[in-house]
């Protein structure tokens, strides 16, 4: 990928390669926060895939700061979010694992063994949903 690559370079100090600008913080939290809101019951995503919808390459460990540090008045879906294999990333004897497990439940949601199946309940946005149904966050 030339953008990554590009970004690697820059950032590694060669000046042949221009870094393509980043948003800042604020914008990757607004972009993260629209992106998971728009994940639709029944389904769930990965802590890297909703960083790559959002425009945040490499960027799962964002996607936990900002779901961290939303505010309390903005109903997100949280707990449709995932690792990549498909496991909370809340220990077992947590009530936030409960309270995942439970709300994932209620919307059909299969979690066996403490492990959601990926292929079968991951969020695949086509390319329409994501062109046509822009959050109000990517506005800005």
């Amino acid at each position: 990928m030339r953008v990554a690559r590009s970004a690697r370079a820059s950032a590694l100090g060669d000046p042949s390669n221009e870094a393509m600008p980043q948003p800042d913080q604020g914008q990757r939290l607004e972009r993260i926060w629209a992106t998971v809101a728009d994940i639709p019951p029944g389904s769930v995503a990965s802590y890297g895939q909703i960083a790559d919808i959002a425009g945040i390459p490499r960027g799962a460990r964002q996607v936990g700061y900002a779901l961290r540090h939303s505010p309390k008045d903005r109903a997100l879906p949280w707990h449709r979010v995932l690792r990549a294999g498909g496991t909370s990333a809340f220990d077992k004897d947590s009530r936030p694992y409960r309270e995942q497990r439970r709300r994932l439940a209620e919307e059909g949601v299969v979690m066996t063994n403490g492990k959601v199946d990926m292929r079968i309940y991951r969020w695949q946005p086509d390319l329409d949903e994501l062109l046509w149904k822009p959050s109000a966050a990517w506005d800005d």
